[in-house]
């Protein structure tokens, strides 16, 4: 027997198991978040005797004696300080790192009540955040420290919060306290557990699956292969190509593969089920290069192919004028792999009702998921229900399912609740990554320095399956030219399926890519015209009223040159800086349907905002709370915001293409108005039960299209960013100015851009993701994300400019910040060393190892 003490309780237990297990699927302590088992992330942080120590490295019989404190024993007016502060300091995204962060600023206030700065970054130097940066984090231990040390009262935000204001996010307080619910914090009276025996080989043919010593063991309640699935066995976010269990006879695409489905009552009687699934294989050869896949003769990953997609843009006429030009440059860039690393891995909670399936999800878009297991149950959408939990980060990772499909399916067939939960490992093997490019490219300009034409050719791995690897190629060859004024280019792109793991959605979405490599000629380009860096971009940089190169017409909101004049001063005073601007699309656009749905329904004295747009810590929830009451007049306490539920909630498309602020944004705003005009005769309480629905469509001409000056994208945002090295090469700072029509959220707009620099930071010069043969090399650990103490200055700079209507003028900033960090690191290192660098992360920085 072993007696623990924990938050001032006596608790007694037989059995010897990680401290972290113990806490959470014994006492329901949630707040001890399950980030990676590997004692790498620091989510699962709580005191013990005083000091901050992860729970998932100690067993239980280590923990007799010792006091142990977690976030739930904090006293009152703690949990009202760090609830307060952190939010106030906008240090709150996606929340999963959060009570982490949180015990330990508490181990350093109660030992160091007046802390410093370096002393706040070496108190959490072991807690990853992938959100913020770290910047705010520390501002808000800082804040909290003084709070408790100056007896400050605190209080909850209050009254109207308009359009514009710095307010403190609507779920901040709930994941500080750790009371907020991922998806793995569900615990229901009988719920099992599954997961997947993965395949063996990254390409084989599957002969057979002996799953009979498996059912034997006792607490097994089945075990599931692909002749079960009720459906079709293909599904994918876009194109059905991706099997949610391989069957007998079928092939292999790549070692995440799914085999078969175990449930068992318990996670250890569950573990030791899956050892004992024996499958038979005829290994074939696979193939991980993607120039090796186009060759003749290359293994086929699909039947169809090695081919997934192809792009090929051309304005003008960019071989004559790239002929005709006075400079030109060419270059070879290689970018690599890059994993999310998002705090949470994926989890879903699925449980039988009405001869359906309801799944508690964390994900991108609640009705991809309802479109996914609807064909693969074989049932009608309205048979699923999907309803997000909150999300511990996505930043595009979360768009396929994962878990979802195979919760669904074993809660189907089984008729009981169950947890499919995957471990950090299988999350790093299994969903789509970053895609690697190589990318060539050409671009000249005339003796000026005015840039006359571009031509690049791109080959992206998309690995096994398409996820959105399509998209992904497409946007890198419409941005590749970037925001300036010129219309000869000349881009083609192809990505190909291998057998690698799959390529999808990240935060850039194939833009971080092609600029890194775009950015970096212009360098070279201002060496050959004698102007800066910061010159060439200037004179190039698109303005209102001129045409992109892809032929539409800049608006109004176009801000490039005003971005580049933000930190001109910077860029000046510093011997070691460089430059890189970048250009993003806010909504899917390319003529693709992209609707913006949002639902108002008056209950209980307040009006309930439903829109299927997933929060995946970008803080949607308190925008559209800003739209409601900038439309309105309601104050915070007369709005709620509800999670997306694909019964309550109508499709407002997926978390991606820095769309919802905008387009979701816009039916909040459309739906409110109608809500005012009842307002003008009516008390909110006259109103109860009334709804009220605004939708938008982001309208755009298709690829392609046969008219003048297409219309694209409804909006981009622009941006500069600028790196200053210190004289021994480590970074100095970090400045970042962005373009974005109107910020609804100032506070969230900086904590999104010091996130996104630092994870451009990590691609540029720490990032790596090695495979070998198909298999990830590499543990959370060891995937080189940058932590606090390594992370510089950081100056957010918000550029506002009017120009569109929509959502008050919002545009959507998510992945645009991470997209010109790299070549503007690279440019400082090559005003440091002289090293043109053409791949990443870079070489011969005091960040590599």
């Amino acid at each position: 027997m072993y007696r623990l003490h924990i938050n001032g309780q006596i608790y007694e237990t037989e059995t010897d198991k990680k401290l972290i297990r113990y806490l959470r699927d014994d006492l329901r302590l949630t707040s001890v978040k399950d980030g990676c088992s590997e004692g790498a992330c620091g989510t699962c942080t709580l005191i013990v005797d005083g000091k901050a120590t992860r729970a998932c490295i100690p067993m239980v019989s280590k923990m007799e004696g010792k006091k142990i404190l977690t976030v739930e024993g904090l006293s009152q007016r703690e949990k009202d300080v760090y609830g307060y502060a952190f939010a106030k300091a906008g240090a709150v995204q996606c929340g999963f790192c959060i009570p982490g962060m949180v015990m330990c600023a508490k181990a350093l206030l109660d030992a160091n009540p007046t802390p410093d700065r370096l002393e706040v970054i070496a108190a959490i130097r072991n807690n990853v955040c992938r959100c913020t940066g770290y910047k705010k984090i520390i501002e808000a231990i800082l804040l909290s420290a003084r709070i408790l040390r100056e007896g400050l009262p605190v209080k909850e935000e209050q009254g109207k919060v308009p359009v514009g204001m710095a307010m403190q996010r609507i779920d901040a307080r709930e994941k500080v306290l750790g009371t907020g619910e991922y998806p793995d914090d569900v615990y229901l009276d009988g719920m099992i557990y599954a997961s997947a025996v993965r395949s063996k080989y990254p390409r084989a043919r599957v002969l057979a699956i002996h799953t009979e010593k498996a059912r034997e063991l006792q607490g097994v309640v089945g075990v599931f292969t692909a002749n079960d699935i009720p459906g079709d066995i293909k599904v994918g976010h876009l194109k059905q190509d991706w099997d949610a269990l391989i069957p007998v006879g079928g092939m292999t695409h790549y070692l995440g593969d799914a085999i078969c489905l175990v449930a068992a009552e318990s996670m250890e009687v569950l573990k030791e089920a899956k050892s004992l699934v024996e499958v038979d294989y005829e290994v074939q050869d696979g193939v991980f290069d993607p120039f090796e896949a186009l060759k003749e003769g290359a293994p086929k990953v699909h039947e169809s192919g090695n081919i997934l997609a192809h792009e090929h843009l051309i304005r003008g006429d960019a071989g004559q004028a790239i002929a005709g030009a006075k400079y030109k440059v060419t270059n070879h860039y290689e970018t690599p792999w890059t994993e999310h690393a998002f705090l949470e891995p994926e989890t879903a909670v699925a449980m039988p009702f009405d001869d359906g399936v309801f799944i508690y999800s964390t994900d991108q878009g609640t009705y991809d998921t309802q479109h996914e297991c609807s064909l693969m149950l074989g049932l009608p959408k309205e048979k699923i229900i999907v309803e997000n939990k909150l999300v511990g980060g996505g930043f595009g990772g979360k768009e396929d399912v994962t878990v979802q499909h195979h919760a669904a399916l074993v809660a189907y067939l089984t008729k009981r609740i169950v947890k499919v939960k995957l471990t950090r490992k299988e999350s790093i093997l299994i969903h789509p990554k970053r895609h690697p490019m190589w990318i060539d490219v050409t671009t000249a300009c005339d003796e000026e320095g005015y840039l006359v034409g571009m031509k690049a050719k791109v080959v992206s791995d998309t690995g096994a399956y398409a996820s959105l690897g399509g998209p992904v190629l497409q946007r890198a060859c419409t941005h590749a030219a970037g925001p300036y004024n010129f219309q000869n280019i000349d881009i083609d792109g192809t990505a190909v399926y291998t057998n690698n793991p799959p390529a999808g959605a990240f935060r850039g979405f194939g833009v971080t890519q092609t600029c890194f490599a775009s950015e970096m000629n212009l360098n070279q380009l201002a060496e050959l015209v004698g102007i800066s860096p910061w010159e060439i971009r200037y004179r190039n940089a698109i303005r209102p009223g001129q045409v992109l190169p892809n032929g539409q017409i800049a608006d109004a909101s176009t801000a490039v040159a005003e971005t580049l004049e933000a930190v001109k001063d910077i860029y000046d005073s510093e011997p070691y800086a460089g430059i890189a601007c970048a250009m993003k699309n806010a909504g899917v656009g390319v003529g693709l349907p992209d609707w913006g749905r949002c639902r108002l329904l008056v209950k209980g004295g307040k009006v309930q905002i439903h829109t299927g747009a997933s929060c995946i810590g970008q803080g949607l929830g308190s925008v559209l709370v800003q739209v409601l009451s900038e439309t309105t007049g309601l104050t915070l306490d007369e709005i709620e915001y509800c999670r997306p539920n694909t019964s309550m909630a109508p499709d407002s498309g997926t978390t991606s293409g820095s769309r919802q602020t905008l387009v979701t944004g816009e039916a909040a705003r459309r739906a409110a108005l109608k809500l005012c005009e009842d307002l003008k005769e009516h008390s909110l309480s006259g109103l109860e039960g009334k709804e009220y629905y605004g939708e938008y469509l982001a309208k755009t001409d298709k690829m392609g299209a046969d008219v003048p000056n297409p219309v694209s994208h409804v909006a981009y945002g622009y941006a500069t960013q600028l790196c200053a090295l210190n004289e021994d090469g480590t970074v100095k700072k970090m400045a970042a100015a962005h373009a974005l029509g109107k910020a609804v959220n100032p506070l969230s707009v900086e904590g999104q851009i010091e996130g996104g620099v630092v994870m451009g930071m990590g691609f540029a010069l720490t990032e790596k993701f090695p495979l070998e043969e198909g298999m990830p090399k590499a543990k959370f650990g060891t995937l080189g994300l940058f932590k606090a103490d390594k992370v510089p200055e950081l100056q957010s700079i918000i550029v506002e400019k009017p120009g569109i209507e929509e959502a008050y003028g919002a545009i959507g900033i998510g992945e645009i910040t991470s997209i010109p960090t790299a070549p503007a690191i690279a440019g400082a290192y090559y005003r440091w060393n002289g090293k043109f660098q053409t791949q990443l992360p870079l070489e011969g920085t005091p960040y590599k190892k």
